[in-house]
């Protein structure tokens, strides 16, 4: 049952308000967002469910399941979305966050750093106007005023590249991103990694507030409030690549690992704020520690706020990644203070 999972492009065409749809028949908005990021397993759903989805997106189980087909990812080299969320390559993903924790900024970094890599980054602009946008600009290819445009550039500029295509959340709402995305698979054109994001900030009430995603990045506001960016959330954050017939095995023990140890020290730490880390047993305060040289680890300086923060930005191989939070989860950097682990790129031998 590891190698199955949904097809989540098909729900995307046959179900543009998945939201109301689920709840139309039952179904947990929630529980259906998990099914399609992999954060619940097929093997592990109930039938019900999975004939609902297939009732509501009318075709057949056997449509609705896909077998065997890998999903690869895109290395960024941020350290905490190739651990916990990684972009699902070909793939929707949603950026889930209120305005102020970051979600531009990651937006111009991918840009920035996959623009490098050779792929073709589009942007399709608000309906309404967004000045928070204007620093991405230099970074991309191809900006569209519209649905109509976008299609022109994108028809004759991304037959023979990788595309990463950003369009905020306006567009998803009236199901324009979703009749884009079919206009441009129907000519041939399917290498298409599409970024969603939400400038209003309204996403972060709703349970899928653009429909099926292969990964979510949630932003998380205490992260943002300590200034710990990129504030993506290594909990809430996911995505289907983290299903374990497409992701190497370390990998995927590392990542769970992690997560562990983060939520036990998110909980140690509401402690910690009310009556001091001495509170805590001896055993509970080596987890806290722990898990705050984590959190401090998994900050990163960008290239492109270089200008504004005074550090040169920093990419990490996801091997890299990988090795150094498996040394902070066995404790080989107990002896650092939390304070060197903020802000760097992989660390020191």
């Amino acid at each position: 049952m590891e190698d199955l999972r949904l097809n989540v492009a098909l729900l995307r065409r046959r179900v543009p308000n998945l939201t109301s749809a689920a709840k139309s028949v039952g179904l947990r908005p929630a529980t259906v967002s998990n099914l399609c990021t992999g954060k619940i397993p097929i093997g592990r759903s109930e039938v019900r469910t999975l004939v609902a989805l297939a009732d509501l997106a009318e075709c057949s189980l056997d449509e609705l399941i896909i077998r065997g087909e890998k999903i690869d990812m895109i290395e960024t080299k941020i350290k905490v979305l190739d651990l916990f969320a990684p972009l699902a390559k070909g793939g929707t993903i949603g950026l889930v966050a209120r305005p102020g924790m970051g979600q531009v900024v990651v937006l111009a970094e991918l840009f920035y750093r996959l623009k490098k890599e050779g792929y073709l980054t589009a942007l399709l602009m608000p309906e309404t106007e967004s000045k928070e946008l204007d620093d991405i600009l230099e970074y991309v290819d191809i900006v569209a005023k519209d649905i109509d445009e976008a299609y022109e550039q994108l028809a004759v500029k991304g037959k023979n590249h990788e595309v990463i295509f950003a369009s905020d959340r306006s567009h998803v709402v009236s199901g324009k991103i979703y009749d884009l995305q079919q206009r441009l698979q129907d000519i041939g054109i399917d290498s298409i990694t599409t970024m969603l994001l939400d400038l209003r900030g309204e996403a972060v009430d709703e349970d899928l507030p653009y429909g099926p995603l292969e990964t979510l990045l949630q932003f998380d506001a205490d992260l943002s409030a300590r200034f710990k960016f990129p504030a993506v959330n290594p909990i809430y954050s996911t995505s289907s690549v983290l299903e374990g017939a497409h992701l190497d095995q370390q990998h995927l023990s590392i990542q769970q690992r992690a997560q562990k140890l983060l939520r036990r020290y998110r909980e140690l730490r509401s402690l910690v704020n009310v009556n001091g880390v001495q509170s805590l047993p001896t055993s509970e305060i080596q987890t806290f520690k722990r898990g705050e040289r984590l959190e401090a680890y998994l900050t990163q300086p960008f290239y492109v706020a270089e200008l504004f923060t005074g550090k040169k930005g920093e990419s990490v191989d996801l091997v890299d990644t990988l090795n150094d939070v498996r040394k902070i989860l066995d404790g080989v950097t107990d002896s650092q203070e939390v304070d060197e682990l903020n802000y760097v790129g992989k660390l020191s031998k």
